[in-house]
């Protein structure tokens, strides 16, 4: 064989053979992939997009030109679910328009309504969940034979590590790396366990590998995204097991050039070890995301938890007792069943004991085949939902707007991810804490790590200067 590349048909397919004679699969056709919801599920699309790549398809940003239109979706609340069935609807015309488009709905919400989305929304012809994706190739073949196809099989070890994800939108800087996958916590509240199945870790060497890979193509930064990632637990054929502190050590150690981030932390299971990890390497973030819930020790155990007040005060102070300046961030559900007004007050007493530097703030949303719907009345009111959710939404407004105004005048290391949205002249990137700062450009460039002394903010962005 040699040097000059050659084509060949071959049952339906365009091979292509490199200089050394092996053969690979030309593109064909187009997927077009939207992603909702958490990180997960953006790092899955790339799965996604890898495991079809191998299978004649290439990714495209124009929705009309896509053989097949894939939403990977999220079913945590209710809101997240009508967004798709939004989105479906506006689907229908690209649908008339192009017949043979195979449209596809991937993720949690696949998962959780298996074929019953093919019966609620016709237009819909692949259904897959989130440990079906290797089935893809497959489940389009039949759609395109004018089958409904459907896997929603959960698995016991599919992790997916020895697959090279393709970085969708990438900005070419920052990257996600999922360590895990599944979740055993069974919080009364929440749909992950039956969605993503049990937890399983993926071989460190893997990950490792994966972060080496990202560093030489010029990537600078990681998150190591799991349901818990505290609980990572693998255990080798020999029987040697590392955990998450473990982990993220080896994760630091392959370039100092590399900054390391994670997602999310459970408050029953965070360690001093990997605090002490974290105070150890530089380029490991001094940011956690220790998702509250409730500031009530009561209604937390009815969320089933698994923790109290004390014990997630205790936790905040073991971490700001390593690390004094973390920047820690956190989760709040405003008006869970049983809840009364005196534990919303809690919630907010723990807030301002805390006082978290940014905070994801929602109504309770019953989601169907939870035990918390299974065993509980959703008793408090959507109005009163409301009102609590806005006070929680006020008070942490004020506690965002005082931590990035107590950084006015301080100067911080920021990685940057590109372009401001608001202008061209200005770049964008984040400090160690996580907190958006924005900046004048110079002649700098994304990837590129500078020294920003902070001038002003608002509650969500900082704003400074590059300084030598």
């Amino acid at each position: 064989m040699n040097n000059t590349l050659l084509n060949e048909e071959k049952q339906g397919e365009i091979l292509q053979y490199n200089p050394e004679g092996e053969p690979t699969i030309l593109p064909t056709k187009k997927m077009y992939i939207e992603s909702y919801g958490c990180q997960m599920n953006f790092s899955d699309s790339e799965i996604v997009a890898s495991i079809l790549t191998e299978h004649g398809f290439s990714t495209t940003t124009e929705l009309y030109s896509a053989d097949a239109i894939f939403l990977n979706t999220c079913a945590i609340r209710d809101n997240a679910e009508q967004k798709i069935r939004q989105r479906l609807s506006a689907l229908d015309a690209v649908k008339k328009n192009n017949p043979s488009v195979v449209i596809g709905v991937l993720g949690c919400m696949a998962e959780r309504l298996k074929t019953k989305l093919l019966e609620e929304e016709k237009i819909v012809d692949v259904v897959a969940g989130p440990d079906a994706y290797r089935d893809l190739p497959r489940l389009v073949a039949e759609a395109e034979g004018g089958q409904k196809a459907v896997n929603v099989f959960l698995s016991r070890e599919e992790t997916y590590a020895d697959i090279n994800p393709v970085r969708l939108g990438s900005n070419g800087v920052t990257a996600f790396i999922s360590i895990m996958r599944g979740c055993d916590n069974m919080c009364s509240f929440c749909v992950v366990p039956y969605t993503r199945g049990r937890e399983r870790s993926r071989n460190p060497q893997s990950i490792v590998d994966e972060a080496k890979e990202l560093v030489a193509n010029g990537f600078r930064e990681v998150t190591l995204l799991g349901q818990n990632v505290d609980s990572f637990n693998y255990v080798s054929e020999n029987g040697e097991t590392t955990n998450f502190a473990q982990l993220l050590e080896l994760i630091a150690q392959v370039s100092p050039l590399l900054r390391v981030r994670f997602s999310t932390s459970h408050p029953k299971d965070i360690t001093e070890e990997v605090v002490h990890t974290m105070a150890k390497y530089d380029n490991i973030c001094n940011y956690i995301h220790l998702p509250v819930q409730s500031g009530s020790t009561r209604v937390l155990e009815v969320m089933n938890r698994k923790y109290s007040r004390e014990w997630y005060l205790n936790r905040v102070a073991m971490i700001k007792s390593i690390i004094p300046d973390m920047a820690l961030s956190t989760d709040i559900i405003a008006g869970f069943c049983t809840e009364t007004e005196e534990e919303h007050q809690e919630t907010l007493s723990l807030m301002e004991l805390v006082k978290f530097d940014y905070a994801y703030m929602f109504k309770y949303s019953e989601r169907p085949g939870t035990p918390a719907a299974k065993k509980f009345n959703d008793d408090v009111p959507e109005q009163e939902k409301g009102r609590r959710l806005q006070e929680i939404i006020e008070l942490q407004n004020q506690h965002s707007l005082q931590s990035n105004t107590h950084d006015i005048g301080k100067t911080f290391t920021v990685l940057v991810e590109g372009l401001s949205k608001k202008s061209k002249e200005m770049l964008k990137g984040r400090n160690d804490g996580n907190k958006m700062v924005v900046f004048n450009k110079k002649d700098k460039k994304p990837g590129d790590y500078v020294n920003v002394r902070i001038k002003g903010c608002t509650s969500a962005t900082l704003m400074g200067e590059i300084v030598d």
